[in-house]
């Protein structure tokens, strides 16, 4: 186990924790607002990079694929909240859960309807194929390198503007008191409009950073939603620098495990007994960290207040 290995693996966690925290951005702030669960978030995840990688094929551009799928996904997001999800706010969690689940298993048959049941290829694009040398003898893809710089300044656009302008209080005026910010003057119900638009345009963005290096394939949403709420719950319900620190744990945590307890487990039982045991173990890693924070944090890191 060298240095370079983990610095690899730390850029590898950051990258993937960062994707993360676009996923799970909208989420908090749509639960942690309406006090609404949605299941159908990985579905925005999976038509986002569906979407992006068809417009990338037949413009030729994997920019231009990534700007017209998210305004895409992101026009879809409020048609889906508009006509649906609406009605389900008022409705208890048990409702609100069986209602998306249904539109999360509607999306999965419509995209099979659409693009096939087989994987869509995507790639990213060819100025950032290569690697790039870092230290001496260390060289990375530049195009994870570019995952991690989108989402340092997507963390930073979304810190500024909830922390820095009058939309981002109505935000969190409406994550601490629902009922006082609607005495107050806020239309909850355009602001919430927006806040489901733009996290769906965080989920088509992080589909389509992911895509060249996950398969976009049907299903996919279903395993990076599970994460998501974990991360939301590791930061706390309705808070942006909750989701920002939790999915940065899970994304090292996931990272480290998946790559660093089998080589452990390798040093310490032996090549036969680790080929079983360290998957197992790095899978439960993240659940592990829940559980410690939950203990220690019953609401979550940063929880927000109300």
């Amino acid at each position: 186990m060298t240095g370079l290995l983990l610095l690899e693996q730390s850029l590898n966690g950051l990258q993937f924790g960062l994707m993360l925290f676009l996923l799970a951005a909208g989420l908090t702030l749509v639960f942690g607002i309406m006090d609404m669960i949605n299941l159908a978030h990985g579905s925005l995840y999976m038509v986002g990079a569906y979407l992006i990688a068809s417009i990338a094929t037949a413009s030729g551009s994997f920019w231009i694929g990534l700007a017209g799928g998210t305004l895409a996904t992101a026009a879809i997001g409020v048609l889906l909240e508009v006509s649906v999800l609406r009605r389900l706010y008022r409705r208890d969690h048990l409702s609100q859960v069986l209602g998306t689940f249904a539109i999360l298993l509607m999306a999965n048959e419509a995209v099979r309807m659409v693009w096939g049941s087989q994987p869509v290829a995507l790639n990213p694009p060819p100025a950032l194929a290569g690697p790039v040398e870092l230290l001496p003898g260390f060289s990375y893809p530049a195009y994870r390198l570019f995952i991690i710089g989108v989402g340092l300044a997507v963390a930073l656009l979304l810190y500024v503007l909830v922390t820095r302008t009058r939309i981002g209080m109505q935000v969190r005026a409406g994550a601490s008191n629902r009922e006082m910010a609607m005495a107050m003057g806020t239309n909850v119900r355009r602001l919430f409009t927006g806040i489901f638009a733009l996290g769906a345009a965080l989920c088509a963005i992080a589909g389509g950073m992911l895509g060249p290096l996950l398969a976009v394939q049907v299903g996919m949403g279903e395993s990076i939603l599970i994460l998501a709420f974990v991360v939301i719950v590791i930061g706390g319900i309705g808070s942006i620098r909750g989701a920002l620190v939790g999915a940065l744990l899970v994304g090292l945590v996931d990272t480290a495990g998946r790559t660093l307890v089998p080589l452990l487990a390798e040093r310490l039982l032996g090549p036969a007994a680790a080929a079983g045991a360290g998957p197992a173990v790095a899978s439960i890693l993240i659940y592990v960290l829940m559980a410690a924070v939950l203990f220690w944090k019953p609401r979550g890191l940063f929880p927000s207040h109300g």
